[in-house]
């Protein structure tokens, strides 16, 4: 073989790989180019929509300044707040808490064997999983003040209906965080303890729940959270706790009273916020690493799978029977830990029942009652109103669509301000989360009281209110995905002499955008299902025909309306889902 013939091979390889790097360069192009054309045509629809539904509602920037206005001259009113009713608000308060707890412990039970069987791993067979999913979607779908006012119907004013309807809505994010969580798991322990003869639920409890319970703890104090805001406004129809005091103080006109209430209301939300948060690091902090991050432990369901497949390896040449000690976790500070939180947990749920003269047979007892007024429902009555539905929904979305977008433009500058690795200073950043942890420590529905109270009844209030509140829940968001960038880009802008607002504009602001967009179209769905429930308070919206059709019982109307919303609500949420997807 001559020289020229050996070094073909060589010269070749060298002529082929430039092209096969260009080819992959020019895919990657491709793909980034496709993406950032998906992405300036989701940004250029969503404000086409925005401007649409700006119009739809009468949104104008005079009388935006007006409601401003409004709003301005009642906290003036209110302030400084008075505490008369101190009492009252406490023990209400107090109720308020307890429907959280029994609520979230409702959930919780009946989320368990749902998400089980809604997970693909442990599902027995696939119809179940499909009907465990669509539990899931229809109470994730339905907001829990709207079960709240049916339940209200069905078995009178008080607690009991307020942790019934806090339960059942609470099902939808429980049981599908549960599911994905159960789905996520290593299946390696699994085969391992199938394989010495377990069965299918002895391996579920030993190698797929300890691996799933962390995200099972976090869950359910994410959950806690939310149920304790949602607990405060269910008084507005009648199902407990503080909200009824502050409904009964706009009514009178004692504003400053009212403040009062909400002041109460802000406190016991932010401690117990913070409580939530100490027990989750507790819980679920681990060995800290040089860089701060938390290193996962070794879930029992992995130990043992270690045990067994050393136990495996040396049963040829050893006999001795399998011990249990050497699987069982040592006594030491952290269990311990957990065992106190686990007692703990344990006796704030009995304190939490004895506090509102609430029993676990008289809850069993409602069920019945409910499900009778569910199947009054049905079939769903939709020529009676259905010009009302049509617009009330249209309005809905409407209001949404403007809310998401006018707390998008607060929430992006704040978010940046309150993001530490970019804000000018310390002093703005601390300011800035203050700020949201102030408007995050008020649920929307009471802004939209406020601001109802303030402007008076149609949709243009509860857009104002729904945008104030996505405003500090949407900052801290983009906080957050600001928080979490490559840094390295930025020191290549700084290293090129480029001042501090260019290199947030080039650096920090194109990584960031993939996530806020997520982020938006993650606030825009809990905005859509926030709006079907400002009608229930003079918001304006597909609640208002909801409320109304309860007062006069006509139950199948309300069929109509809760399936108009799912369908809705569960549309628009396959659609961000896949924008998202696309997107990220």
């Amino acid at each position: 073989m001559s020289p020229a013939e050996l070094s073909q091979p060589i010269e070749q390889g060298k002529s082929e790989t430039p092209s096969s790097t260009r080819s992959l360069e020019s895919r990657l192009k491709r793909k980034t180019s496709g993406d950032r054309l998906f992405l300036r045509c989701v940004i250029v629809i969503f404000i086409a929509a925005v401007v649409w539904a700006w119009r739809h509602i009468d949104m104008s920037f005079s009388g935006l300044i007006a409601g401003v206005g409004d709003v301005r001259n009642l906290l003036g009113r209110m302030l400084p707040p008075r505490f008369s009713d101190l009492d009252d608000a406490i023990r209400l308060g107090f109720e308020t808490l307890w429907m959280a707890v029994i609520g979230t412990t409702i959930a919780v039970v009946l989320s368990f064997p749902i998400a089980l069987g809604a997970a693909r791993n442990t599902t027995p067979h696939p119809v179940v999983m499909a009907v465990c999913r669509g539990i899931i979607v229809l109470s994730r779908a339905v907001p829990d003040l709207i079960f709240a006012a049916i339940f209200v119907r069905a078995i009178g004013i008080g607690v009991l209906p307020g942790v019934i309807a806090l339960g059942l809505h609470s099902i939808g994010m429980i049981g599908k965080l549960f599911a994905d969580a159960i789905e996520q798991t290593d299946k390696s322990p699994r085969e391992a303890v199938t394989s010495v003869g377990a069965s299918k639920w002895q391996a579920i409890t030993t190698s797929v729940i300890p691996q799933a319970m962390p995200s099972f703890i976090s869950t359910i104090l994410y959950r806690l959270d939310i149920n304790l805001r949602s607990s405060s406004v269910l008084g507005i129809v009648g199902a407990g706790g503080i909200g009824f005091l502050l409904q009964a103080n706009l009514r009178s006109l004692q504003y400053d009273e009212a403040l009062g209430v909400v002041t109460v209301v802000f406190v016991l939300i932010t401690v117990m916020e913070f409580f939530s948060a100490a027990i989750r690091a507790t819980l679920l902090g681990g060995d800290r690493t040089l860089v701060g991050r938390s290193t996962p432990r070794a879930s029992l369901g992995s130990k043992l799978f270690s045990r067994l497949s050393t136990r495996g390896s040396e049963s040829a040449t050893s006999s001795q029977r399998f011990n249990r000690d050497t699987v069982r976790p040592p006594w030491i500070g952290e269990l311990r830990m957990k065992t106190i939180y686990g007692v703990a947990l344990f006796i704030l749920i009995v304190v939490a029942f004895r506090s509102v003269s609430l029993n676990p047979g008289e809850l069993l007892g409602a069920f019945p009652d409910v499900w009778k007024v569910i199947t009054r429902m049905f079939p769903p009555d939709f020529t009676t109103a259905r010009q009302p539905i049509i617009d009330g929904i249209i309005e809905s979305v409407a209001a949404a669509l403007v809310a998401t977008f006018m707390g998008a433009l607060i929430s992006i500058p704040l978010g940046l301000m309150a993001a530490r690795n970019v804000a000018f200073n310390k002093f703005v950043y601390l300011l800035s989360r203050l700020f949201l942890l102030f408007v995050r420590g008020i649920p929307e529905l009471i802004i939209a009281v406020i601001f109802i109270a303030a402007i008076g009844l149609g949709p243009v209030p509860g857009t104002l209110a729904l945008a104030f509140g996505t405003s500090g829940f949407l900052a801290k968001l983009v906080a957050d995905a600001v928080e979490e960038i490559n840094p390295t880009p930025r020191e290549a802008v700084f290293a090129v002499g480029a001042t501090r607002n260019q290199e947030i504009a080039t650096s920090v602001v194109p990584q960031a955008i993939p996530a806020i967009v997520s982020n938006l179209l993650y606030a825009l769905d809990i905005n859509l299902r926030t709006s079907t429930i400002l009608g229930i308070v003079g918001g304006g919206g597909i609640g208002f025909i909801l409320f109304n059709a309860l007062r006069v019982l006509k139950l199948q109307t309300v069929g109509a309306v809760l399936i108009t919303i799912f369908v809705v609500v569960y549309a628009i949420e396959l659609l961000s889902g896949w924008i998202r997807k696309k997107i990220l």
